[in-house]
This record gives C-alpha cells, structure tokens and sequence, in this order.
C-alpha cells in the first residue's frame, strides 16, 4: 500500500502573477496567498475563490497553470465576473467615476495622489495628515505620542548649558 504524496509532482515553490506583478509563497492555501498581494484582503480573496470555483483548502503552489491564469483574470477585471462593486478597494474614481480594483504599486501610488489632494485643499484630513496627526477621530490626548517632547528636550538643554558655564 503506497501513500498519497503530500505534494503533487508539479507542485511550485513561489507563484508569480504576471499580469499582477507579484510573487505569492507556494505553501499557503489559496485564501491567505491571495491577501499576500497588495489591494486583495480576506473577503475579496474568498469571492475570488469562489468565482474560480477552486477548492479553498489547496494550497496555491499545487494549482494548474489554467487555474492561475483564471485567478489573474478575476482579479484583474472583477466586474467582468459579477463581482459586486462594494468589495472592490476603488469605487468611483475621481479621475474617471468608475469602479476598479488597484493593486501593488499603483495602490500605492493612488493612496499618496489622494492624500497629496486632501492636502493641496486643505480638508480636515487633509490638515491632519500634513501635521502627522491622526485622521480617523482616534483620541490623542494619551496615544500616538511620537518623536520628542519639546518641553523635555528644552529642560535638558539648560541642563548642559548650566555645567558648561
């Protein structure tokens, strides 16, 4: 009696999508490699699953190269497989008023434009992000204390200046 091998003989090490631009380990399950890549979370990779009709408990290395090829075309034209525009990471564009999914560097690249903007006209967030402060209404009176204490540092200073003297 011979048992199953763990891997099957065509079993890859890394993934790497190349419409997507990036490399996934081989050895997760498909749900959590897919969150590997920028712009795809938790819920988006299991719609993705679900669409290619792929068993979410294998693991990604062990996937046909038809099955990767469908996972990319899903991930890069969602709409195209009736997948909700809610769960997309881009609704209504300010450039173009349409809905998409963005990923890797060019997620990047918009968060940045979209801040940069929010600065330019000077929105609430917009202020907050040029001061480094917090944007999403967190408290700031006991968290996110950061750099140093102006009033500490200056006491310091006289410190050194009296012993110098």
């Amino acid at each position: 009696m011979s048992l199953s091998p763990i891997r099957p003989p065509n079993f890859k090490e890394q993934i790497f999508f190349r419409k997507l631009r990036a490399r996934v380990d081989g050895n997760a399950k498909i749900e959590y490699a897919l969150t590997q890549i920028k712009g795809i979370g938790k819920r988006f990779a299991q719609i993705i699953v679900k669409k290619a009709s792929i068993n979410p408990s294998t693991r990604i290395g062990a996937l046909s190269e038809k099955e990767i090829n469908l996972i990319e075309d899903i991930v890069s034209d969602p709409l195209k497989y009736e997948i909700p525009s809610y769960l997309l990471n881009r609704q209504k564009d300010i450039a173009h008023g349409d809905d998409k999914q963005i990923l890797g560097n060019q997620l990047e690249i918009t968060v940045k434009r979209d801040i940069d903007r929010m600065k330019r006209m000077r929105s609430y967030k917009g202020i907050r992000h040029h001061y480094g402060l917090k944007v999403r209404g967190q408290r700031t009176k006991s968290t996110g204390r950061h750099g140093l204490v102006i009033g500490f540092q200056r006491k310091s200073l006289l410190k050194q200046k009296k012993k110098t003297k």
